[in-house]
């Protein structure tokens, strides 16, 4: 087991980096991001859920507060072990690892609180990491800066704003964003709907915002920021 604090060098990985939680984990989903190459990084406890889906991660990070046995790790997998508690274990994960995009699952569900702990984190490292937290329904990417991406007309595209937001315009939204100033508590942007196959959407500056599709999309904003990278 390897200690480990705010100052040690990053673990980097090339590929998809899919970092793990403690909360609802859809296994076919975990298996099938393993299968087409991701590594896998469990948060804490959520390290049990990769070897629980018969998978191996290839590390796992945090304060080893609720992970089964600590010390019971096969060979290939580094154990990061983080005692601070300013930080949430994702958020261990999020500034002990680099990757070109960053998947979290069992991020949401079973405590709110632990979802919002995890909205918070992915808005805290948007600008220097794409983070795609998923769940069983939707995938919300968390970044900042314009994006482009393909959808099916008619399918709705939610846009949030993580901090106060202006927008200087979109292309293929029912709901244009050009001119718009977003924020918690204010106007939103969630249930908006695309009106063409090509989205693109352009802030001013480098303010985190978060992007909601269904589920189905998460290959193909994979493959979006990939070609950004």
């Amino acid at each position: 087991m390897q200690d480990a604090n705010l100052d040690s060098t990053p673990l980097v990985f090339d590929d998809v980096l899919v970092i793990v939680g403690g909360g609802t984990v859809e296994v076919p989903l975990l298996q099938a991001l393993s299968h087409e190459g991701a590594r896998l990084v469990g948060a804490d406890g959520g390290a049990d859920a990769i070897m629980a889906a018969g998978l191996v991660p290839d590390a796992v990070i945090g304060d080893l507060d609720s992970v089964s046995d600590p010390e019971g790790w096969p060979e290939p997998t580094r154990v990061l072990h983080i005692s601070e508690q300013i930080t949430t274990d994702f958020e261990k994960c999020l500034y002990s690892t680099r990757a070109p995009v960053t998947v979290a699952l069992g991020m949401t569900g079973k405590r709110f609180d632990h979802t919002l702990s995890a909205i918070s984190a992915a808005t805290r490292f948007a600008r220097e990491r794409a983070i795609i937290l998923a769940d069983e329904h939707d995938v919300a990417l968390a970044l900042s800066g314009p994006f482009r991406f393909s959808v099916t007309p008619g399918e709705r595209v939610s846009i949030y704003p993580l901090a106060p937001i202006d927008f200087l315009f979109s292309k293929g939204l029912l709901y244009p964003l050009d001119g718009l100033h977003l924020e918690q508590g204010g106007l939103i942007g969630t249930s908006n709907e695309a009106v063409e196959r090509e989205v693109e959407i352009v802030p001013k500056g480098d303010t985190p915002w978060l992007l909601i599709l269904e589920k189905s999309h998460l290959g193909t904003l994979i493959s979006a920021l990939q070609a950004d990278a």
